[in-house]
């Protein structure tokens, strides 16, 4: 087993004399059959134990923050992954309801107990007490990484230089593949779940105009990732919101329908001809999207104002929090893109018509959000509100640390201005430098 494999498995129970009739993989952050760590180790041991597998997912129709947009794109995903597993002879089991009660449930006759490894602690909090009620071999599996991340770190990094070093000593180490593990249990054992509702009613026929500019699943991810290696990946140096040449796999990453893994693998085997492009997105699409995880990880009050960045933003800002605004907008005006500024209105529009936005005008919009509200601490409460709310991948590391990125986290001190104090500023000015911004406004605002 290689070294990266090894890490991303972690025993949380290893009773070898567990009895049970199944394995149990519940699904969570990894919402796909392709580069499934965790899946596939559920069928290796199904396969070595000689007992079926069941592939569960527990869906709560009050997650916190969760809209419509977030659930039928999540639930669009889903369907791939039923009808995937079908193909396999794997039974997929979406249940509702409380994850306590349903998952303790299903693991009552397990002989082990998979789940994905979490780094938001919501998701913790809950495998946290699970851990005190399942009586199961219990098996913590990492798949939405490149390096897990207790081995790449063992505490909260500074910037992205701090990990990047870190990163690169480990990855020299070994050069990770993937064999997918082949399934072949084929017996009707529906009764032995019978305590549970296992019926397909939470797949809905869902049509394909959603609401927002994506469509779910780990089908639709593949389809872009390789669409934006065709097309786009030559002109990523480049990129902007007027030509739209990003990945756009942003949502998909953060409800696990393609794996970053998946994504290297594909982007490696291209020709060098590509090489400063190809840098260019592995180090959006690992570095900084694994610095983000390691943030959320070891860093408690990720979410927490008063937690989310270094002592000397808090101080500038806090030094600064009196200056007189030119402009500030409540929570509502900004919602409804309610300002004098049309590249900022264009961002918000974007936001709510298709719950994406390109990543520099997204770094734009939040730092004025800091410009134009009444103190740092309600542009902030702002900020993560309007991103968890509207945005496919908010909740996601990604957002939690880009929001911070805007209040000094992972950045340095910059040239002392009001209201900003050092933290790092932006202007219209750089957008009429970099882009065709004039294009991206008559796109969203016409």
């Amino acid at each position: 087993m290689s070294l990266f494999k090894d890490s991303r498995i972690k025993y949380l129970k290893n009773d070898k004399k567990a009895e049970g009739q199944h394995i149990i993989y519940w699904m969570q952050e990894s919402q796909r059959t392709r580069y499934n760590f965790a899946l596939n180790e559920a069928i290796y041991l199904s396969q070595k134990n000689k007992i079926p597998l069941y592939v569960v997912f527990n869906y709560l129709n009050s997650y916190p923050e969760a809209s419509k947009r977030h659930y039928d794109f999540m639930l669009q995903g889903l369907k791939d992954v039923k009808e995937s597993l079908d193909q396999k002879g794997i039974k997929f089991i979406l249940l509702e309801g409380d994850p306590l009660e349903n998952i303790i449930k299903v693991c009552k006759k397990a002989k082990v107990v998979i789940w994905d490894k979490s780094y938001l602690k919501n998701q913790r909090e809950v495998k946290e007490k699970l851990l005190k009620c399942i009586d199961s071999t219990i098996l913590e599996i990492e798949s939405n990484v490149i390096i897990p991340v207790e081995l790449v770190s063992t505490k909260e990094e500074y910037s992205a230089k701090t990990l990047r070093d870190k990163y690169r000593k480990i990855e020299t180490l070994n050069e990770e593949s993937f064999n997918e593990e082949k399934y072949f249990f084929i017996e009707n054992l529906d009764n032995v779940l019978e305590e549970l509702d296992c019926s397909d009613k939470y797949i809905p026929k869902i049509k394909k105009n959603l609401d927002g500019g994506f469509l779910g699943g780990e089908r639709e991810a593949v389809k872009i990732l390789e669409s934006f290696i065709k097309n786009d990946l030559k002109f990523y140096l480049n990129k902007g919101p007027d030509n739209e040449r990003s990945s756009k796999l942003s949502p998909y990453l953060h409800f696990g329908q393609i794996s970053p893994v998946e994504i290297k693998h594909n982007i490696e085997k291209l020709s060098n001809e590509l090489i400063n492009e190809k840098n260019s997105f592995l180090e959006e699409v690992i570095i900084r999207r694994e610095l983000a995880i390691n943030f959320v990880y070891y860093n408690k009050n990720y979410d927490n104002w008063l937690g989310i960045t270094y002592e000397w933003a808090y101080k500038t800002l806090e030094k600064h929090a009196n200056d007189k605004r030119k402009y500030i907008y409540s929570e509502k005006e900004l919602e409804e893109f309610k300002t004098h500024d049309k590249y900022w209105n264009a961002c918000q529009k974007q936001m709510l018509d298709m719950g994406y936005m390109d990543s520099y005008m997204r770094m734009y919009w939040c730092k004025k959000i800091l410009e134009w509200s009444l103190t740092p601490q309600k542009a902030y409460e702002i900020a993560i509100k309007l991103n968890n709310k509207y945005f496919y991948d908010g909740r996601d590391p990604n957002s939690y640390a880009g929001v911070a990125w805007c209040f000094g986290k992972h950045d340095r001190a910059w040239k002392e201005r009001e209201v900003f104090g050092k933290v790092r500023y932006m202007n219209s000015d750089g957008l009429k430098r970099k882009f065709d911004i004039e294009k991206y406004v008559e796109k969203y605002l016409k």
